[in-house]
C-alpha cells in the first residue's frame, strides 16, 4: 500500500514537528495576563456601546456606520456597529444578547413583539432613544380594486415571511378588521403578478419614492390605494401623504392618504445607575451634543429628516437622566 506522504516529505514534517517542540512558546503564552492588561480590558469595555442594525445593503447598517464614525473617540465612548437580521431579531437581541445595546427597528416592531409574546415583558424591557426617519406604507392595487374594503377575501402580496413589510401588513390589516390571504413573494415578483392580474395588491413598507415603482406609468392601470388614519392604526402609525411629486404617473393632484412606520432607536431599559445605563446615556449626550455633525456629507441623507425630541406612539422614551431610586432608610429604633 502506497504510503500518504513520500518519505522525503514525511521526515520533513516529523523534522518540523521536532523543531517547533524543541522551541519555548511565545512570551504571550507563558506569562499570566498583567494586572495592567485586565485594566486595559476593562478600560475598553467600560465606553462600548454596541449598535445593532440590518443587512449590508439596508439604511439601517448606514446609520449605524454613522453613529460609530461621528460618536466613537476610543476613549470614554466606542460604538460598534453590528449587522442584524430584522426589526424581530433585533428587538430579541436586544433583550437578548450579551454586548447589544441599542437597535434600529421599525416603530411598530414592538407592538408585533407584544402582540405575538415574543418576549416576555418586551414593554418593560425596551425603550427608545430617538425616532429617526419615516417609511411610508404603499398599497398598490390593480384595477376594480379600489377601497381597502375590496381586499377582503383577496390575495394580497405582504412580501418575505418575517420581513418589515409582512409585519406592518399583519398589523395593519387586523387593526383594520380585514381578512384576506397573503402571498410573499419577493417585491419585483409581487409587481409582475400583480401587472398580471394575478394577485389584487401588493404592500411595501419604503421611504418615498420607492424606486421599485419608478417604471410604472399610467397605462399600467395600477393605483394606490388610500389608508385612512383610524384612532387603532394610530396608536401605531403616524397619517403621512404620497403625492404627484413622489409618483408622477401615478398620483392625482390631491394626493393619496396613507400612513408611515418610523425607524427607532430602540435600547434595551437599563436600571438606572447600572453600568450598561452610564454607557447608554453617554451615547445619548454624544448623540445630543454632536447631532449638527449627522446632517453633513458624506453622511446619509436620511438624518436631515431625524428630530430627536420626536415622541413614538407606544414606546417609552429612555431617560439618560435618571439616577438611581434612593435607599430606604429602615429607623431601627
Amino acid at each position: 500500500m502506497t504510503p500518504p506522504f513520500p518519505a522525503l516529505a514525511r521526515r520533513s514534517l516529523l523534522s518540523g514537528a521536532a523543531l517547533l517542540a524543541t522551541q519555548a512558546p511565545p512570551a504571550f503564552a507563558q506569562a499570566p495576563v498583567s494586572l495592567q492588561f485586565t485594566q486595559r480590558i476593562n478600560e475598553a469595555n467600560a465606553g462600548t456601546v454596541g449598535v445593532i442594525a440590518g443587512g449590508v445593503d439596508g439604511t439601517y447598517i448606514r446609520i449605524a456606520a454613522d453613529l460609530a464614525a461621528v460618536l466613537d473617540n476610543g476613549n470614554a465612548l466606542r460604538v460598534v456597529a453590528m449587522i442584524g437580521r430584522g426589526s424581530l431579531q433585533n428587538i430579541q437581541d436586544i433583550v437578548l444578547l450579551r454586548g447589544v445595546d441599542v437597535g434600529i427597528v421599525q416603530s411598530d416592531a414592538l407592538a408585533f413583539a407584544r402582540r405575538n409574546r415574543l418576549v416576555p415583558g418586551a414593554d418593560n424591557l425596551i425603550q427608545y432613544i430617538a425616532k429617526l426617519y419615516d417609511e411610508e406604507i404603499h398599497l398598490l392595487a390593480r384595477p376594480g380594486i379600489n377601497t381597502m374594503q375590496d381586499l377582503a377575501g383577496q390575495l394580497v402580496n405582504v412580501d418575505l415571511v418575517g420581513s418589515g413589510t409582512a409585519m406592518t401588513a399583519s398589523l395593519m390589516f387586523e387593526a383594520l378588521g380585514l381578512e384576506l390571504r397573503t402571498a410573499h413573494d419577493v417585491q419585483d415578483v409581487a409587481l409582475t403578478r400583480l401587472r398580471n392580474g394575478e394577485i389584487a395588491a401588493m404592500v411595501f413598507v419604503a421611504g418615498k419614492p420607492a424606486r421599485l415603482f419608478a417604471s410604472l406609468g399610467a397605462d399600467s392601470g395600477l393605483h394606490f390605494l388610500p389608508i385612512t388614519p383610524t384612532s387603532a392604526l394610530m396608536e401605531t402609525y403616524l397619517p403621512a401623504m404620497l403625492t404627484t411629486a413622489d409618483y408622477p404617473a401615478l398620483i392625482p393632484a390631491e394626493g393619496v392618504q396613507t400612513i408611515a412606520v418610523g425607524a427607532v432607536m430602540a435600547v434595551y431599559a437599563w436600571t438606572p445607575g447600572s453600568e450598561r445605563h452610564r454607557k447608554v446615556a453617554r451615547f445619548v449626550e454624544a448623540l445630543q451634543s454632536r447631532f449638527e455633525e449627522f446632517l453633513r456629507p458624506p453622511h446619509h441623507p436620511k438624518w436631515r429628516e431625524v428630530n430627536l425630541a420626536a415622541q413614538v406612539p407606544g414606546w417609552v422614551r429612555f431617560d439618560h437622566n435618571a439616577r438611581p431610586a434612593p435607599r430606604r432608610v429602615v429607623d431601627g429604633g
